[in-house]
């Protein structure tokens, strides 16, 4: 089944996200794989070789959807299941609106990999993320909620198949119920929910609100041990 459609089939998935660029143990990577219904991989400045590194130790040991979340062209490898083809819909910057896109255009169609295009939303959550560092892009205010959702929202118009909403990596505070539920009313396509959730109450908060998937990275990568508390 592609990931695609194993996404539009169910809902309320655990993501959990593996950074490249973080040397943790087999049995951190096996306990956060048996909580997760998908497993991201990607970070703000990790390269090929340490991508496709992770890539293979997750598919050693589990036959979920291993799925690309990269943070820039030179973390693309085919030996994934899915890509995330992402445009960051809050930035103004066109090298993050189209320019990484056409970079890794040629290697990705050669590749044949499933490709999901994604409207990538980053909002306020408290503290300034590795995205912002990287990127220059400016987080959406939580309290501007019509322009959230406008972003959201045109990026559907544009063909956009998944919208993620991210509060950055380690946010002080998640993506507030009132921003997801909005958002949720006003697209039809799966949205997926990211940024400082430390705990199962937090999820399901998440959930109850709209969120299709909640993605769960720094925490999880701080404490293995406790994935089992988010798993279903």
């Amino acid at each position: 089944m592609k990931v695609e459609e194993y996404i539009l089939r169910n809902d309320r998935l655990l993501a959990v996200l593996f950074d490249p660029d973080r040397q943790v143990s087999d049995e951190s990577l096996r306990l956060r794989a048996e909580a997760a219904d998908l497993l991201f991989v990607g970070g703000s400045t990790a390269d090929r070789e340490a991508t496709g590194q992770t890539v293979r130790r997750l598919k050693r040991m589990t036959n979920k959807p291993v799925v690309l979340f990269p943070g820039n062209p030179s973390q693309f490898t085919p030996e994934a299941d899915a890509l995330l083809f992402l445009t960051l819909l809050t930035s103004r910057n066109a090298e993050y609106l189209i320019g990484q896109q056409i970079a890794a255009a040629r290697a990705v169609r050669s590749s044949h990999i499933e490709t999901i295009p994604m409207g990538y939303i980053l909002v306020d959550g408290g503290k300034t993320s590795s995205v912002q560092r990287v990127t220059g892009s400016s987080p959406l205010p939580q309290t501007d909620i019509d322009t959230i959702v406008d972003t959201a929202t045109a990026g559907c118009l544009t063909g956009k198949r998944l919208v993620y909403l991210e509060a950055g990596s380690g946010a002080a505070e998640p993506v507030r119920q009132e921003v997801v539920q909005a958002v949720r009313e006003a697209i039809d396509v799966p949205l997926i929910v990211g940024g400082g959730i430390r705990t199962p109450e937090q999820m399901q908060a998440a959930y109850e609100a709209g969120a299709d998937i909640v993605v769960i990275g720094n925490h999880l990568e701080q404490h293995p041990e406790q994935a089992v508390l988010f798993s279903r």
